[in-house]
């Protein structure tokens, strides 16, 4: 089968940091919307951005935590939106329209990890409503900044889509919660939203990528308690990485997305589920780590899940096209 599911040569790689993948890359005059960006990965990328000279607009559900997070940063200004919240996803997005400006780089980079069972908006599973409906809601809302530009999108996704596809029979949950898979289901919903949103966009100049950001400490697991952690190896009883080199720095984490971002290596690319600063290759057959599920860049999926999500939001800006 034919796939454009392998690596370019990069020249960077799993322990590349977000600012080196930014050395030679000048981004003044540039907008960036960062959602997380005021912690974890999201923070590294920010500041990354910003040092490479671009402007970069944060979202942020706690919006004073964030403006604390960012202070001294220049070039940053931070905005209210809640990504469980549909309502609060158009007020940001008719605020941002007002001010009349195009983007350059959108990065979806806030996301829920392994809660317990929760529901928001009309009932539905929190981390398939968080991680992909919101940022659905919120790319297609700011669409008219995004295509004037021809901005990259950059749908932060992980390797926890191997968990899940899409439970196309019940994607909320209503029997038999498992955090994991619900979680591995919203990841393999990021590339999916990046393999169709590529596709609708292309023609109009703005590509979009999906990625694997790589294992990293951060406040991420806030859902996960010290015992959960220490079952699964990840750190010892007092909080420490059992193997330090089994985990990326926030700085090495934030790579992939800012190299997804800007790379000129991925000119005239889209569509396709990034990892270590490279395009990957579909994950072996055996289950083995890494690589990207087929039913995560599955066409006929990503179309399905366009559709389900743009009657769930009630916003496609491609509703027009033929």
């Amino acid at each position: 089968m034919s796939t454009a599911q392998h690596g370019i040569g990069s020249g960077f790689g799993a322990r590349s940091t977000a600012d080196e993948v930014l050395k030679d890359i000048d981004l003044t005059g540039k907008l960036a919307l960062v959602t997380g960006g005021y912690s974890g990965i999201g923070l590294e990328t920010t500041r990354s951005l910003v040092r490479a000279g671009a402007r970069v607009v944060v979202p942020a559900r706690r919006p004073e935590a964030a403006r604390a997070a960012l202070d001294g940063l220049d070039r940053v200004e931070v905005d209210a939106l809640d990504l469980g919240d549909l309502e609060s996803v158009r007020v940001f997005a008719e605020r941002f329209l007002a001010s009349g400006r195009t983007l350059d780089i959108v990065i979806d980079s806030a996301g829920i990890m392994a809660c317990p069972e929760t529901r928001v908006g009309p009932g539905w599973e929190a981390q398939f409503a968080t991680n992909h409906l919101g940022h659905f809601a919120l790319v297609n809302r700011v669409w008219p900044a995004i295509e004037p530009g021809g901005a990259r999108v950059v749908s932060v996704s992980s390797a926890g889509h191997h968990r899940s596809g899409i439970r196309w029979d019940d994607i909320d949950w209503r029997h038999g919660y498992d955090k994991w898979a619900a979680y591995g289901q919203a990841k393999t919903a990021n590339v999916l939203f990046a393999v169709e949103l590529d596709r609708l966009a292309r023609e109009r100049g703005v590509r979009a990528f999906a990625l694997h950001p790589g294992g990293i400490i951060t406040p991420l697991q806030r859902h996960l308690t010290t015992e959960e952690m220490v079952e699964r190896g990840w750190i010892d009883a007092d909080g420490n990485p059992i193997d330090p080199d089994a985990f990326k720095s926030p700085q090495q984490g934030a790579a992939t997305q800012v190299w997804a971002a800007t790379s000129p290596r991925l000119d005239g690319m889209g569509g396709v589920y990034l990892e270590d600063c490279d395009i990957a290759g579909l994950a072996p057959e055996d289950g083995g780590p890494g690589g990207v599920k087929q039913w995560a860049i599955d066409p006929e999926q990503a179309t399905r899940l366009w559709a389900l999500s743009a009657e769930r939001t009630g916003v496609d800006a491609f509703a027009d096209r033929s």
